[in-house]
């Protein structure tokens, strides 16, 4: 085999690719990168068994050929690559050169393996697939990306859930504490479908879409997998098995007290309150609602804050206390100036939503002592 191409192309491709090479495995070949450069283009592949990324880069084949070679060796070795072109030929060996001179004199010598034993992508049926576009994926996952469990203690929660409806897709997602609702018109009608798919899958492919293209992405469903393909490039996961929560059991329309308030206030209020917690500390911020006035409280072993905001509200007074993580992860992906907040009373959840619950962020309360 032998290929070139610019550094800044394959930078990109090995940066793509590596998101889905293992950090332990007992099949040492899921720990290469293969680079297969014999069907017309230069395709780059890595693959975990749970998640894997194929993408083409931008190139000539001088000789057909496909070759393994070590990920973290490889990513090491681009990074520090001149800004030149780059040649990269293995022998019947598998034994590789990368070469980053014309002279053919500045090289690394990379014992490279046999792609036999590697693990392609499996094969997904395109059929039917959900069109949506890039910056609105990339925005549905940001938005609730931060509320799924980290442990594996309970693997749906690890999971998003993507519920389509006609033109309706709802994304959920949840960790005990929590939930994150978003809700998107999309373009065309689809059947119904309800699939669970894990949360670091999504977060890969947030990372890898650019951001501010509207360019579609392509999502297609089968069997126990789904495959995003993002211009050039394609990432494959298995969904989570199982039965997700009953979502709309949790969500209620019965509430004593609601206000609005202006989001930007409201975050920088607990931000700064946040001064006062130390790395695992459970201490709740306090809202004492009254009136037209939302003060804001926080007392800890390092000190205290108070903080009085103007709301416009409706009902009961309350006094309630969060966890202000939990209520800043929300705010900060809100890009409303004015947000709506909707209460029960001091034991049950909060719910921050918009008028056509395009999005809806469930956070529950927490015990505390009076601050005075």
């Amino acid at each position: 085999m032998k290929i070139r191409c610019s550094k800044s192309d394959l930078l990109k491709g090995v940066n793509t690719v590596y998101r889905a090479v293992p950090s332990k495995t007992t099949m040492s070949i899921l720990q290469c990168i293969l680079i297969n450069a014999d069907e017309g283009n230069i395709k780059m592949i890595a693959n975990d068994m749970e998640l894997g990324i194929e993408t083409v880069i931008k190139g000539e084949i001088e000789d057909k050929g496909i070759v393994a070679l070590d990920a973290k060796m490889l990513f090491d070795i681009v990074h520090k690559l001149p800004d030149n072109d780059i040649y990269i030929e293995s022998d019947e060996s598998f034994m590789t050169r990368i070469i980053y001179d014309e002279g053919d004199n500045n090289s690394f010598k990379i014992v490279g393996r046999s792609g036999d034993d590697f693990s392609y992508l499996p094969e997904i049926e395109k059929k039917d697939p959900l069109i949506i576009s890039e910056f609105t994926l990339k925005d549905i996952i940001n938005k609730t990306i931060f509320s799924i469990a980290e442990n594996e203690n309970n693997k749906i929660m690890t999971g998003e859930l993507f519920e389509i409806k006609s033109n309706r897709l709802r994304v959920v997602s949840l960790d005990g504490h929590r939930v994150s609702i978003v809700n998107t018109d999309l373009k065309n009608e689809y059947d119904e479908r309800k699939v669970i798919i894990p949360g670091k899958a999504l977060s890969e492919v947030s990372k890898i879409i650019p951001g501010d293209s509207d360019k579609d992405v392509s999502i297609y469903f089968y069997d126990k997998n789904v495959l995003f393909e993002i211009e050039g490039t394609k990432i494959v996961t298995r969904l989570i098995e199982g039965e997700y929560f009953k979502i709309d059991q949790m969500l209620s329309n019965d509430y004593n007290t609601s206000f609005s308030i202006n989001k930007k206030n409201l975050l920088d209020c607990i931000d700064r309150a946040t001064l006062f917690i130390k790395e695992g500390d459970k201490k709740p911020i306090i809202m004492d609602i009254k009136d037209d006035t939302i003060q804001l409280k926080i007392n800890s072993a390092v000190g205290s804050m108070n903080e009085d905001i103007s709301i416009e509200k409706e009902g009961n007074d309350l006094m309630i206390g969060f966890n202000p993580k939990f209520l800043i992860d929300a705010l900060r992906v809100i890009e409303d100036e004015k947000i709506n907040i909707y209460m029960v009373n001091s034991k049950a959840p909060c719910f921050i939503k918009n008028d056509n619950e395009s999005y809806i962020y469930m956070v529950l309360p927490i015990n505390f002592n009076v601050v005075n």
